[in-house]
């Protein structure tokens, strides 16, 4: 069992960490639904500590991308490699065991279960517990249980998750039960976390605490791969970011590049939907101080 989050590289979070070795390849993704193209020969790369948002207006393709990533579609073509192996069309189960973990637009928490035993069952993918000790519960047993418990309260410390741990999950407020689905994901002890709109439903308080947990996220180590349509939190924590529009990749850059970049200004202005006009414009009213001068601040 992993000594959780008080290990090692828990230690460095005081500096950002350069994105390191690729750990996820995208090549050539094709998702289509009889005749619908929702992903159209996507390819891109994520590396180990780096922060990668996946950006676009409503039916771009992002949340079908992430579903082929994590094994809930199979894509109709290109591939998906992971740390070196090829994982397309793999279950979920299989990928998660690999180091990929991701949480979802919905909460899917188990509402019964006490905030405690929700973190816990992040674990089972690489708790490795002897049949015989647990139908017997042996004193082996009963360490090991001790230890995930110890180590569950160490991720929702990092979290900063501050609800009642032996209450029911679904009695915690909202902005609290999604610190407890990311402590979850952690406890897997991934080495790349998707995120699927983590920010949404989140008062301002709760997305500077956001902010800040996703760059600690990344000082472990960890490839962060965020959906999300909270321009300001995109830009501010991005190191690099992916635009997609109907499916097809328009854009891989820095926020200043693709603040500037004119097809992404028309996929967001030219787009119907209220909500992505809302983020172009969201975009367009931020200087380069506001989207860097804390990140430079820090460095």
């Amino acid at each position: 069992m992993s000594a959780g989050p008080t290990s090692g590289a828990v230690a460095s979070t005081t500096g950002a960490a350069p994105a390191g070795a690729v750990l996820l390849e995208v090549r050539d993704m094709t998702v289509a639904f009889g005749g619908v193209t929702a992903v159209n020969g996507l390819s891109f790369d994520g590396h180990q500590g780096e922060v990668l948002s996946v950006i676009g207006p409503n039916g771009a393709g992002k949340t079908s991308a992430f579903n082929c990533i994590t094994g809930f579609y199979k894509p109709s073509a290109g591939r998906v490699l992971f740390d070196g192996a090829d994982i397309t069309g793999q279950r979920p189960a299989r990928i998660a065991g690999r180091g990929v973990a991701r949480t979802f637009q919905n909460l899917r928490l188990f509402g019964e279960l006490t905030v405690l035993d929700n973190v816990r069952a992040g674990m089972h993918v690489r708790l490795r517990q002897n049949a015989f000790d647990a139908i017997l519960h042996t004193p082996r047993y009963h360490r090991s249980e001790q230890e995930a418990t110890d180590e569950a309260h160490r991720w929702l410390d990092f979290v900063g998750s501050t609800g009642d741990r032996g209450s029911a999950v679904r009695n915690l407020p909202y902005g609290e039960q999604r610190r407890v689905e990311i402590a979850r994901a952690l406890a897997r002890e991934p080495k790349m976390l998707l995120l699927d709109e983590p920010a949404a439903g989140l008062n301002h308080g709760e997305k500077d605490q956001l902010l800040d947990l996703l760059r600690r996220i990344s000082r472990l180590g960890t490839a962060v791969v965020l959906i999300e349509h909270d321009m300001g939190l995109v830009m501010e924590v991005s190191e690099r970011i992916v635009v997609l529009n109907y499916g097809k990749e328009i854009a891989d850059g820095t926020p200043h590049e693709i603040r500037t970049n004119p097809a992404v200004i028309e996929a967001y202005l030219g787009s119907e939907d209220a909500e992505a006009r809302a983020e172009a414009e969201q975009v367009a009213q931020m200087s380069d101080e506001e989207i860097f001068g804390e990140r430079e601040a820090q460095s």
